[in-house]
């Protein structure tokens, strides 16, 4: 397993750098001078001259990329200060720290993907759990059905009905904001419950229909029709032999929804004006921010690989045949 690891830690680590190197050049091919932007609008040729060179906008593309990838692992020097690594180099609109400004917005990303993946995966889980033992009832056609509808929304759509509801005719809740835990855990709460609301609608439909037709298919396994017939309770065998050989399709599909929350929920984050990496993400792109998307894109791709490393080391637990393998 150990070894397995490695391999796949190696591997995510090549992936990173082809992606960066894809962005990086990428960024080259609009025809619009990215340092413009930190110009501003009376511009003149030697500032934009100077802009150039503080930015290292002077030097050739391939040197440009070079001292990216090297300022990650040692850090670098710009004019507004020394960049400690991980250093992703220094916003075109603000002159900030890259990653002193993505810090600043991932608590906010943490707050909601965290908050949504305790309720949907309780829900979902759950209700699978009650549709797969009531197979055939009116309790599972309803949780269904009910699945059915709810899976085929967007957050897009929902989230400004669900506002208008909650928030605008009825008043019952505030709008959503962030208020870091820290300060305020109360507040904290408030803010984000409706984005929690919405999300664990649409997510907890996906893992509703999961964890009900992967129960189902379990039940039928011949490791749990042997341990029905030697006598066991329905609630141990249900638990002990059905449950866990369900959750291998269910964790995949968790690890995947997890990394993409984690790198920046772009939709649930512009549907409920919430400043988080989603949103940061959007905004680096309209301003042809070029070291602020690299940041950003790194990032998401780190989590959404990590979370895919995760997933493989948890198979070994799940299912036994993965750890001989």
């Amino acid at each position: 397993m150990f070894k397995f690891l490695l391999r796949r830690s190696v591997g995510a680590i090549v992936i990173l750098i082809l992606i960066s190197a894809f962005t990086f050049f990428l960024f080259f091919a609009i025809p619009q001078d990215p340092a413009l932007l930190a110009c501003g609008k009376n511009c003149t040729p030697d500032a934009l001259a100077i802009i150039h060179k503080n930015l290292g906008l002077d030097q050739p593309v391939l040197v440009q990329y070079w001292e990216f990838m090297k300022g990650i692992v040692a850090g670098r020097d710009f004019s507004v200060g020394h960049c400690e690594a991980p250093c992703f180099g220094v916003s075109f609109d603000d002159n900030r720290m890259v990653w002193d400004t993505i810090m600043d917005r991932l608590p906010l990303t943490i707050s909601l993907t965290v908050g949504g993946l305790v309720v949907f995966l309780t829900l979902g889980l759950g209700a699978g759990m009650i549709a797969a033992r009531k197979k055939g009832t009116m309790v599972d056609k309803v949780f269904s059905s009910a699945s059915l509808v709810f899976s085929s929304m967007q957050i897009y759509f929902l989230g400004p009905i669900v506002l208008g509801i909650l928030v605008y005719n009825t008043g019952w809740l505030d709008a959503p904001k962030y208020v870091p835990f820290t300060e305020n855990p109360g507040a904290w709460f408030l803010g984000l419950v409706i984005p929690w609301f919405v999300m664990s609608l649409i997510f907890t439909a996906n893992y509703t229909r999961m964890s009900r037709s992967t129960l189902i298919e379990q039940m039928q396994e011949d490791h749990v029709r042997t341990a029905r017939a030697k006598g066991m309770s329905q609630r141990y065998v249900f638990f002990r032999y059905a449950w866990r050989g369900s959750l291998t399709p269910i964790v995949t599909i968790l690890g995947i929804d997890l990394g993409s929350l984690l790198g920046g929920a772009i939709v649930t984050e512009l549907t409920f004006s919430l400043a988080g990496v989603g949103r940061l993400a959007v905004e680096s792109v309209t301003n042809k921010d070029l070291p602020l998307t690299m940041g950003v894109m790194l990032v998401s791709a780190a989590f959404i690989l990590l979370c895919n490393l995760v997933v493989d080391a948890v198979y070994g637990f799940i299912d036994p045949r993965v750890r001989l393998s």
